[in-house]
């Protein structure tokens, strides 16, 4: 079975930074793609981030390039989302996901941590 745990949520101020992970079990990490969506109060669910597992490939959301970065720690199974220079249109509920490579959706996802960014 499979399970992802998201952490490191809060309040930050814009400019400032926070780091997400998100602890993975139960999946073929060699055939993994692990992403990272966010949604915001009456938006839809957007990628920010994605990452292959087994090459380390990523791909971001325009709206993140350069201030986010995502990262794979092979040995804890753990996927982060580093993120700086926040702003405040970043504020959201983020959500760890994986699928694996060859099937388009996410089949599996955390259960999300909000991201607030003040002025």
């Amino acid at each position: 079975q499979v399970h992802l745990v998201e952490s490191g949520g809060g309040l930050v101020q814009a400019g400032g930074s926070l780091r997400l992970s998100c602890a993975a079990s139960g999946l073929t990490f060699s055939r993994s793609v692990m992403g990272w969506f966010r949604q915001a109060p009456g938006k839809e669910r957007e990628v920010v981030a994605a990452t292959t597992w087994s090459t380390g490939s990523t791909s971001y959301a325009d709206s993140v390039k350069g201030r986010f970065t995502i990262s794979r720690d092979n040995a804890k199974s753990t996927v982060h989302l580093q993120m700086n220079s926040l702003k405040l249109e970043d504020t959201a509920v983020y959500y760890c996901a994986a699928r694996y490579v060859g099937v388009t959706s996410y089949d599996y996802w955390g259960q999300g941590t909000q991201v607030t960014v003040s002025s």
